[in-house]
């Protein structure tokens, strides 16, 4: 699916951690909330103004309140999640708030279970911008317009100590590895499991979380054997944790991430998708990215409505 000095959320691991000398997501959350939210990056949006053109494709549907209202599982760090004060931060949220401008809206970014957010596009939301990989299945129940280009990574203990080497799908066989319900990671760790059966070695069990952030726990605390996730969720959490969870093998699987429109709701995908574009071409996207550490070369140039994957 998204991350800097910024909490992961979660419960504390106070007891093992203290056994083990690792930092947990939670301890980053307590510091981070002790120093305030000014220790969260930001992009300023103030500088973008409204481009009439492209607002002017707005549904009153859409437009008639004044706001973009964005559902968001904001516990992803570092695209989606809220700091000390529960506020949405993340690159995605900057992102929300840059096409917001370019629309003339106010930016608001509301809190749902990711699995949940698809489905309430176009009644409870406006859009969904949470780190969505596009998919041919997703396309099916809505409509996405691209912007970043982000693999897959896994996040494991600190020191590797099951010695895992993920350059092979085999090779994690028999392995316990948490991932968040619902995203690519999930599926992928299916097909995985699925052909280690096939080769006669035993299944993966995969853990499904709610939230990214209580995998990145459960690790934490040594109660599974990696997490699966975007690469910027990894290497975000690897630095969050200062080295508690770590990163092994290379980015897999790149593929697009789109924002999220109502199927059907053309109007509104032209002017996301113009939108976007306008904050690609004038180089706001990439200022976001590289507000919050992420490598550029990740962004796209072009936007595009559902787009062949």
């Amino acid at each position: 699916m998204k991350r800097t000095t910024s909490p992961l959320l979660g419960l504390v691991l106070a007891s093992a951690l203290a056994l083990t000398g690792c930092t947990s997501a939670s301890d980053i959350e307590g510091n981070a909330a002790a120093s305030g939210a000014a220790s969260i990056p930001a992009y300023d949006t103030s500088a973008i103004t409204t481009q009439e053109e492209i607002a002017a494709l707005l549904p009153e549907s859409v437009a008639g309140d004044g706001k973009l209202t964005v559902g968001a599982s904001t516990d992803y760090p570092p695209a989606e999640f809220r700091n000390g004060q529960g506020t949405p931060v993340g690159y995605d949220v900057d992102l929300t708030k840059a096409i917001a401008a370019v629309l003339g809206l106010e930016a608001v970014t509301e809190h749902a279970e990711f699995d949940s957010i698809i489905p309430a596009v176009g009644s409870t939301y406006d859009l969904g911008i949470s780190s969505f990989t596009i998919t041919a299945e997703r396309m099916e129940a809505a409509t996405m317009v691209s912007y970043i280009n982000v693999g897959s990574q896994f996040n494991v203990p600190r020191g590797n100590p099951e010695g895992i080497d993920p350059s092979n799908p085999l090779n994690l066989c028999g392995l316990t590895i948490g991932v968040q319900t619902g995203t690519a990671q999930a599926d992928a760790l299916d097909a995985y499991s699925a052909d280690c059966v096939a080769a006669g070695k035993p299944a993966i069990s995969s853990k499904s979380y709610t939230k990214n952030t209580d995998a990145t726990n459960a690790l934490a605390g040594n109660t599974l054997d990696a997490v699966f996730a975007d690469a910027t969720v990894a290497g975000y959490a690897q630095i969050q944790t200062n080295g508690g969870v770590e990163v092994v093998g290379e980015v897999i699987d790149a593929a697009p991430q789109g924002i999220v429109v109502a199927k059907g709701d053309d109007a509104t995908a032209q002017a996301v998708q113009q939108a976007v574009q306008y904050l690609m071409d004038n180089g706001h996207w990439t200022a976001i990215l590289e507000t919050w550490s992420i490598d550029t070369s990740q962004a796209l140039t072009t936007a595009e409505i559902n787009p062949a994957v």
